[in-house]
């Protein structure tokens, strides 16, 4: 059975793509004599896909029409960002589509119909904006920022990127209620007009000569050290198995050179006149454990690799005398391995993995080919972060933050009262398991199309789905969940590996019985309100609402939901194949938590629980 060439298969952005499956998609279309798809990257770094269609006869179809054509019938990620209308496709001499000498997507008189160039100063440096950080070539003043793509940790983005080029504050919410660049251009020059500009504070490198703090998050996951030293909860383990031939020496020294580049990965945390201190190493060689699982039975390997990974996960860190960083290097066969990396969350976070895992890909291939691979300087390091947070975090910004999370929050319930096989115990034990499962694709399409309809983001629907649920289970019409989010919000520090991840505390009103339109509409504010307020920090708002405290469960929230729109990328490298490797850590920070992450095959989800209840 043919099922198509390897070399029509393309990543981008994370999605495995074949281009057969998209030309045969778009020849459907009745009115196209032929097409041909193909991935370019004539900007360097910004890979997209571009269609080119020959039409049977004039009128040829618009460019709206191809795009909703194809929407129809294939998911988002699979829809190329521009399309081209040509006469003839160029051929070879053997009479096939001569890929290489098709026209790079330029604006065509037939695009004029649906694409409106910028007009003005301020729309033609928002369309610059929304082109980087969409990762596509062109933006129209019209085209809808969430139809190209865009989410919730892309538009925070955008808004840094207006700050810092523009000196306007736009809440996040404005990006959701008008997503256009022409709509938000129109805010901006009345923010502008109304002399709302800000002059936003500089985030620049500082002296390293004095005691560091920590940045707020830091110094909450520290104080919880203290507390309970010798503890596990907050590692971040992940695992990848590796296929093919593998260059250990290359992958060690790859290991060592992000190291090297982000300083947090070298820094310990200490005590100086009873306050906690950054203490950041000059240089740090990080030995890359090897176990080799070879002697044991081929069956055993695989469980063996299991329980390695899992003792791993478990093992803690000493936050002030060991490296907060451990990598190890499981051999299965000749060509079968799995890496550990182990990382504790003071230094780390889930945006962070992303960063990691890139800069590793990058630098394991140029040390393989012997093409020197130059990553671009790093503007500022975490240090530089945690000084700036609390110089920006003035008393006056932090009482506005405060009021908004005292608002929310006032009378809500301290416990979701879950239905559980076991008693709660005196003490929280943070045993947990987990259980995953995946929605189709025509769901998981279906849910983004409806989504885009509702005028949310997927987040937003699938959240409203999820404290539906807890709604049934509970019968409490007052949800309070918990959410995090990047905290990713100056371009500075999109790059950086360190712990920015902050957590938003979202109370749901289900009373009056809404229908799921009523419910959605509610979900939206509140997450818009979220999101407007999450430069403050979870430890400043539990701090300042003094909750009751309980050692059987955690403060304002027990059950916590997550879409990560921004997964590990995917590597491909010389003679090796890259691949997830399951495990359990057999921890839970909470009583429950969804994670759902958006894949090529679909919406996949895991519920981890507290297996004592």
């Amino acid at each position: 059975e043919y099922l198509g060439r390897i070399d029509d298969q393309v990543k981008v952005r994370g999605f495995r793509i074949e281009l057969g499956e998209i030309e045969a998609a778009l020849s459907q279309h009745p009115n196209l004599l032929s097409v041909a798809v193909v991935l370019r990257e004539d900007i360097p770094g910004q890979k997209s896909l571009v269609a080119y269609a020959v039409p049977l006869q004039k009128p040829a179809p618009t460019v709206g029409d191809l795009r909703h054509f194809l929407k129809e019938r294939l998911p988002d990620y699979m829809v190329p960002s521009a399309f081209v209308i040509l006469e003839s496709l160029p051929l070879t001499p053997n009479g096939k589509v001569d890929r290489r000498t098709l026209p790079s997507p330029e604006l065509p008189p037939e695009l004029e119909l649906t694409f409106v160039a910028p007009r003005t100063p301020i729309e033609e440096m928002l369309a610059n904006i929304w082109a980087c950080v969409l990762g596509i070539e062109q933006v129209g003043v019209h085209d809808n920022f969430f139809e190209l793509g865009g989410h919730s940790l892309l538009a925070a983005q955008i808004i840094s990127r207006v700050r810092d080029t523009m000196s306007v504050e736009l809440p996040l919410r404005s990006l959701f209620e008008a997503p256009t660049v022409a709509t938000v251009a129109e805010r901006i020059e009345n923010s502008l007009h109304s002399k709302q500009s800000i002059q936003a504070q500089p985030l620049l490198p500082i002296p390293r000569s004095g005691d560091i703090p920590l940045s707020f998050a830091q110094a909450r996951l520290w104080f919880l050290d203290q507390l309970q030293p010798n503890s596990a909860f907050y590692n971040i383990p992940s695992a990848l198995r590796l296929s093919g031939q593998l260059n250990i020496a290359a992958l060690e020294s790859s290991l060592n050179e992000i190291i090297c580049r982000h300083e947090v990965l070298r820094t310990n945390f200490t005590k100086v006149s009873g306050q906690p201190i950054q203490v950041i190493a000059s240089t740090l060689k990080l030995k890359l454990l090897k176990v080799d699982l070879q002697n044991l039975p081929f069956c055993e390997r695989e469980v063996e690799a299991q329980r390695l990974a899992t003792a791993e996960a478990q093992r803690p860190f000493d936050l002030e005398r060991e490296p907060l960083v451990r990598a190890k290097l499981l051999q299965l066969d000749d060509t079968e391995y799995v890496f550990l990396l182990t990382v504790h969350h003071i230094i780390f976070d889930g945006w962070s993995a992303g960063v990691f895992y890139g800069e590793l890909a990058a630098l394991y291939e140029a040390k393989c080919t012997g093409n020197p691979k130059v990553l671009p300087e790093l503007p500022v390091q975490y240090a530089d972060f945690a000084v700036w947070q609390r110089y920006w975090l003035t008393p006056e910004l932090l009482e506005t933050q405060l009021n908004y999370g005292k608002q929310q929050l006032l009378g809500a319930p301290a416990l979701l009262e879950l239905p559980t096989d076991r008693p709660r115990k005196a003490v929280q034990s943070y045993r947990g398991a987990y259980k995953s499962f995946g929605l189709s694709l025509e769901l998981s399409q279906a849910l983004a199309n409806f989504s885009r309809r509702a005028g949310v983001t997927l987040f937003m629907t699938l959240y409203a789905a999820f404290v539906t649920l807890l709604y049934r289970y509970t019968g409490s019409s007052d949800i309070v969940v918990g959410t995090p989010v990047a905290g990713r919000n100056r371009q500075e520090i999109e790059g950086l590996i360190g712990f920015f991840v902050n957590t938003l505390v979202l109370r749901t009103d289900l009373s009056g019985n809404p229908s799921f339109d009523q419910l959605l509409h509610r979900v939206r504010e509140v997450a818009l309100q979220g999101y407007t307020h999450q430069d403050l920090p979870f430890e400043q708002l539990v701090e300042a609402l003094q909750p009751e405290r309980s050692l059987s469960y955690t403060p304002l929230f027990q059950v916590m939901f997550a879409l990560d729109e921004k997964s590990v990328p995917s590597m491909e490298l010389p003679d090796l194949t890259f691949s997830s490797f399951s495990f359990e850590t057999g921890t839970t920070k909470f009583d429950l938590t969804l994670s759902m992450e958006n894949t090529a095959d679909g919406l996949v989800a895991e519920w981890e629980y507290n297996s004592d209840l």
